[in-house]
């Protein structure tokens, strides 16, 4: 029993000893034990207490590549282990295109059987911590960009998440809404604030990625694979800014509707490249999706001209959500500002991070792909980038100062939930749902499995 509660029982067992309040009317003597149950930060004992969790639970599980995942029972509820773990009942999943490519073609699956799901939303159930900033029944999205932690895999009724990766979702916002938000979210900010260099502290006090990697951050605490991205991808005086260009390609995906939200809210002008018959009246019309300039997609070799054409070498910045293809594309968009400086020395190889190019005056093209670059060498004076995603889980003061600044822009009404196309119901349609996907039926928004009310 903890100190609090044996402490209010103490209080009890005291009054009720007491003939003054024996006296009391029974309506009288509830209200004084509601006063007396009140604690710090005015959150009762009752509301300390977990909620009442079961041993087993249904999960879907993928036994094989190329195989539908399947719906399994009595399986173990995900168990608390550190400090920084909350378990959280699963109410609604926002399903991702990971989901089915990786059991199709067989990659990021790190043992079998599997448990995926990358984003749900619900309610706490139980932390470790008394001092933890959840407590049972908040109403919590949870992100798990850990693909090797099975316990923070989405496809299952109870998830662990990472305090630090968690989010309070405001009382505007349904659990459906919610769970469209997490891993486009996290994808964006990383884009935008990481590779970009991005400074988000005037947009309700949000992250400087940059300047926190090199000064908050132990640089030997940052993996291998992706310290250069962190620390050599873009030198201080090429970052983005307020009045910069930055083209989308991919626009109706939910990591480019994130990603131009907020280089939008950090004042940047946006290109987004969209298949116009399919896309282009929506943006055009969306109250914080609406591009300066929106381009179509259909044909890219058109769409490089016109990107060049109306703004005549004014574009550094370009995010693909595509893949390699149009990333090639949006590459021959891109205008480094040293395009026409003199050849490098023989057998010198073009800059590509953790390389910079020579001249600390010239400003470089930065190409970032969230899901394949071009398969050529980085061109002179044009850095590649793929987004350090492990960041979020893996340095506490990253995932933390994203997920502080979630709450923020959620709370004021400054983010809003990308579109939701349908709702499937249950664990057991999550199969129908990435089947549509497969089909390329879900464009434009999210698709989103109710799991529990």
């Amino acid at each position: 029993m903890s100190f609090i509660k044996r402490l209010s029982l103490q209080k009890l067992r005291k009054n009720s000893s007491s003939p003054t309040k024996n006296s009391q009317p029974p309506q009288a003597q509830q209200e004084q034990q509601l006063e007396e149950d009140i604690v710090i930060n005015g959150t009762s004992t009752t509301d300390m207490e977990p909620l009442p969790t079961p041993g087993k639970q249904t999960v879907l599980l993928l036994h094989a590549a190329k195989q539908p995942y399947q719906l399994t029972e009595d399986y173990p509820v995900p168990q608390l282990e550190g400090e920084h773990d909350v378990l959280v009942r699963t109410q609604a999943i926002g399903l991702n295109p990971i989901d089915w490519k990786a059991p199709d073609f067989n990659f990021a699956i790190p043992e079998l059987p599997y448990i995926s799901g990358r984003e749900c939303a619900g309610e706490v159930v139980q932390t470790l911590r008394k001092d933890s900033r959840f407590k049972p029944r908040d109403r919590v999205l949870a992100i798990s960009t850990d693909y090797r932690d099975l316990r923070k895999a989405a496809y299952q009724e109870y998830v662990i998440s990472f305090d630090y990766n968690t989010v309070r979702i405001p009382p505007s916002l349904s659990p459906e809404e919610g769970s469209t938000l997490g891993v486009a979210f996290v994808a964006a900010a990383l884009s935008l604030g990481v590779c970009m260099g991005v400074d988000f502290s005037s947009v309700l006090s949000g992250p400087d990625l940059f300047s926190l990697l090199r000064s908050s951050v132990p640089h030997d605490s940052l993996a291998e694979d992706i310290r250069s991205e962190c620390l050599d991808g873009i030198r201080s005086h090429e970052r983005a800014k307020a009045g910069d260009w930055v083209a989308v390609w991919g626009g109706s995906s939910t990591s480019a509707n994130l990603t131009i939200q907020l280089a939008k809210l950090a004042g940047l002008k946006v290109v987004t490249i969209v298949d116009k018959a399919k896309h282009g009246l929506r943006l055009s019309n969306h109250a914080v999706l609406k591009a300066d300039l929106l381009v179509d997609s259909h044909d890219p070799e058109r769409a490089v001209q016109i990107i060049r054409q109306n703004l005549k070498g004014k574009l550094r910045f370009g995010v693909d959500t595509r893949g390699r293809d149009s990333a090639t594309s949006l590459l021959r968009a891109l205008s480094p500002d040293n395009v026409d400086s003199p050849p490098l020395p023989a057998g010198e190889a073009p800059p590509s991070p953790p390389g910079t190019p020579k001249e600390e005056t010239l400003l470089g093209a930065h190409l970032i792909g969230l899901t394949g670059l071009p398969k050529l060498q980085a061109p002179e004076g044009t850095m590649f980038h793929t987004v350090p995603i492990k960041l979020f889980h893996e340095v506490p003061q990253v995932g933390g100062a994203l997920c502080h600044w979630l709450e923020r822009l959620l709370a004021e009404g400054l983010v809003k939930a990308p579109e939701i196309i349908d709702v499937e119901q249950g664990l057991g349609s999550i199969n129908k749902g990435l089947d549509r996907m497969r089909r390329g039926e879900i464009s434009g928004g999210k698709l989103v499995v109710r799991v529990a009310e």
